[in-house]
């Protein structure tokens, strides 16, 4: 039947006019036929499509989780709920294989963008034989509109020249607004419109959420305002509740105390809820405890308070998250039109993340650089009131997370589990769907979302677009269970891997293998041969709760058979767990923009973010200026900042000196000030930074020279081996987003004299491959 619908080559081709035709216009006896305006079908609707940000399955209240969620709440009462939907278990491959409809490794996003390899399955470069949605909505006559994440782009695409095939801008979404990247600062983010980077309002209150949903409502009515025939297509994708859990105060105020009994006892809970909500079976199994996370019980009495507060935070950043989707929503109802939208409301990329370890983060960036052993009991209760605030890069601790995922075992990034890869998602549209607050239990995957929505709209899945053959897409339509509960579903095989954690499910069957847990950075990762697989059957055992491997090894090796073929099929082979390795561009194969040992630098460049700058860590380096002051020799304000809040360094004025700070995680921070000023006119001013050698993540001395002369030096104690932030930047003349340097006079240090140009030059001394990353931060844990 697909071959009947429109859309099966795009574009359209332009027909050239083989009609009468006269010299005078006025004296035409019949009228050209009018311009046809390009529209889908007639029936194609509106599509609202949200998807929040590594939120587990047990979170939501629409799902029998413990935050309340209001909007979800009432999109699900009005509509359906699926309990069955999956994802990929990690936010890139997610959002991939969803905008595609193909499996991400087809679509080469086996991993996040930042640790791409030349490996197809992982090469973070979608092929143009996979047009995303998007595009073919676009092309079709939708209006198409991105708001807020986007972590689909190359990281050596990601700077301010491009190329931008991959970003939302030119990859169908005709209006984006948001971020690129896997988080970024709620309070100070780096904001992209379009393909431009724009600094957020200079507002104290400024946080991105009620921003992003600001931006989604003008669009929506601009849109209908001026082409109501039109349908629209818009991702409403904030970001929430990927870390930092970043949320006003008076939010976090309304979940006190709610979360003191711990996370067991909240999962047991939960698990209650669910059965009530009939959202998991009546006779489904609470799974036990994953490996590794400690009961609540035996936790110490001192830090329950910390980690308790850990969760009223994020909690308090969900419902936050929901309360202004909602308004979306309310947007689009009171235009009249929300009966006939489409709402697809997807709740999470992935499972709740493990990512902060143990005990939680209170700065992110300590994980990745070796420093959470400053991150003590002592530290935390000095520090608490601050968490979820912009002076923290928060993160909850693990057994959290795991609650997040109730009735579920493990979390994000384990893509063998249902933990990491089962999200709850409602579907709205009551102009279509009778049933109202029903569940819907056929088993469905991410890849499903763009067929249905093809369908919906009565537009093909293209053959060729652009003159490129396209890959059929993986996915099937959710659309025949729509109106029929009991319907057969249609989703029959599917593979999962991230990290070399991987399994398949199959008819009812699923076979899998943990093959690395999130949070221990420490163990290495055993050899894939040593994995030991489990077997599942979910039409009986619906939390996948009793390992059948033992009693069923013939099924077990039929599954895992079918994996094989299909992780063939799909690129999912070469497996590659390497994880603090492949976040070194060298280690891992892939380009960098910046060439060579030098990087000259303008006044106007700001925020290029670690993938697009050059690289000083593990090596001595120097960065210089040519500036101009007044003739009172006044100057204040950044020269040259990278990284920000959660670390990395300054090289400034003050008071008309020259300074250089360096900032360890926000942890351990080393300052110098010139011993004279620079002087009024034209002057060359440089730091050199002599590294100590030895390894990755050492210390080293700054020494200041103003034309030439020393003029002050200062021990740094240690600095950052792997980066410094996944969304702060490197800045000339001011220090953007949350400042690296706390001592400017002037509001993000912009400098106050005049920089001709800026230079950031690489000695010779590069000790990145003294050490494996991996081995390195396996030594630097130990030593917590």
């Amino acid at each position: 039947m697909s071959e009947l619908l429109p859309g099966q080559v795009l574009p359209l081709p332009d027909q050239v006019f083989t009609g009468p035709m006269v010299m005078d216009a006025k004296k035409m006896e019949e009228k050209l036929s009018p311009i046809e305006l390009k529209r889908p079908p007639k029936k194609a609707p509106n599509v609202l499509l949200v998807m929040l940000d590594d939120v587990g399955f047990g979170a939501s209240s629409a799902f029998g989780g413990p935050v309340a969620m209001p909007t979800a709440e009432r999109l699900a009462d009005a509509g359906l709920r699926y309990s069955r939907f999956h994802t990929t278990a990690i936010c890139s491959p997610t959002r991939a294989a969803m905008l595609s409809g193909r499996n991400h490794h087809q679509v080469g996003m086996g991993q996040i963008t930042e640790t791409a390899t030349p490996a197809p399955g992982y090469n973070s470069t979608r092929p143009n034989s996979c047009v995303p949605l998007p595009e073919i909505l676009r092309q079709a006559g939708y209006n198409t509109a991105q708001f807020g994440k986007c972590h689909e782009v190359p990281v050596w695409e990601s700077g301010p020249t491009g190329p931008f095939d991959h970003w939302p801008a030119f990859s169908g979404f005709e209006k984006f607004y948001g971020f690129i990247g896997g988080e970024t600062n709620q309070w100070q983010p780096a904001l992209i419109d379009g393909v431009t980077m724009i600094a957020p309002p200079d507002d104290p209150d400024y946080h991105l959420m009620p921003d992003l949903a600001d931006k989604t409502i003008d669009y929506i009515n601009q849109q209908k305002a001026l082409t109501p025939d039109k349908p629209f297509f818009i991702y409403f994708a904030p970001g929430a509740t990927h870390a930092p859990h970043h949320v006003p105060e008076e939010w976090i105020a309304k979940h006190k105390g709610q979360y003191d009994q711990g996370w067991d006892a909240l999962r047991e809970q939960t698990f209650e809820h669910q059965k009530a909500l009939g959202v998991v079976p009546q006779d489904a199994v609470l799974t036990g405890r994953s490996e590794g996370i400690p009961a609540w019980d035996g936790v110490e009495d001192a830090r329950k308070p910390i980690l308790a507060h850990q969760m009223e935070v994020y909690a308090a950043f969900l419902e936050y998250a929901d309360f202004h989707t909602g308004r979306v929503v309310d947007a689009v109802e009171k235009l009249g039109i929300l009966d006939d939208t489409l709402v697809l409301y997807i709740i999470g990329d992935n499972g709740a993340s493990a990512e902060g370890g143990l005990n939680g983060a209170f700065t992110l960036t300590t994980a990745a650089n070796g420093g959470a052993e400053y991150e003590d009991l002592d530290y935390w209760k000095a520090n608490i009131d601050k968490i979820g605030g912009p002076e923290a890069y928060n993160h909850y601790a693990v057994g959290w997370a795991h609650a997040m995922c109730t009735p579920y075992q493990w979390t994000k990034q384990v893509a063998s589990h249902y933990g990491g890869t089962r999200n709850g998602t409602i579907v709205h549209w009551p102009a279509s769907i009778a049933a109202k607050g029903e569940v819907r239990d056929q088993w469905h995957h991410v890849i499903d979302i763009a067929p249905t929505i093809l369908e919906l709209a009565g537009l093909a899945q293209p053959h060729t677009v652009n003159g490129v053959t396209q890959v059929p897409m993986h996915g099937v339509s959710m659309a025949y269970s729509f109106n029929e509960k009991q319907a057969d579903e249609r989703h029959h095989t599917q593979y999962f891997e991230i990290m070399g954690n991987r399994g398949i499910y199959h008819r009812g069957w699923t076979a899998q293998t943990r093959h690395r847990t999130p949070w221990d950075v420490v163990s290495a990762a055993p050899d894939f041969s040593d994995d030991v697989w489990e077997l599942y059957d979910t039409t009986t055992d619906w939390t996948q709760s009793r390992d059948l491997s033992k009693e069923n090894p013939g099924k077990l090796a039929e599954l895992q058979q079918l994996f094989l073929i299909e992780a063939t099929r799909y690129n999912v082979i070469p497996l590659d767990d390497r994880a603090a390795q492949r976040m070194n561009p060298e280690f891992a194969g892939r380009p960098t923009l910046v060439k060579g040992d030098t990087l000259r630098l303008y006044p106007g460049m700001t925020r290029l973010n670690e993938n697009v700058a050059i690289n000083v860590k593990n090596r001595s380096w120097s960065a210089s200026a040519e500036l101009i002051l007044p003739d009172d020799g006044s100057a204040d304000g950044a020269i040259l900042a990278q990284g920000g809040r959660t670390g990395g360094w300054s090289f400034f004025a003050a008071a008309g000196n020259i300074g250089f700070h360096y900032n360890y995680c926000g942890l351990i921070r080393s300052t110098v000030i010139s011993d004279r000023p620079i002087g009024r006119g034209e002057h060359q001013v440089r730091v050199e930074f002599a590294y100590a050698g030895g390894g990755i993540g050492r210390g080293g001395r700054a020494t200041l020279y103003i034309d030439g002369a020393e003029s002050g030096s200062a021990d740094v104690v240690r600095t950052h081996p792997m980066y410094f932030s996944f969304d702060e930047g490197l800045d000339v003349g001011i220090d953007s987003g949350m400042p690296a340097y706390e001592g400017y006079v002037s509001s993000h240090g912009v400098f106050t004299g005049t920089i001709n140009w800026a230079q950031v030059d690489l000695g010779l001394d590069d000790h990145s491959h003294m050490v494996d990353p991996e081995e390195w931060l396996q030594a630097a844990m130990r030593h917590q």
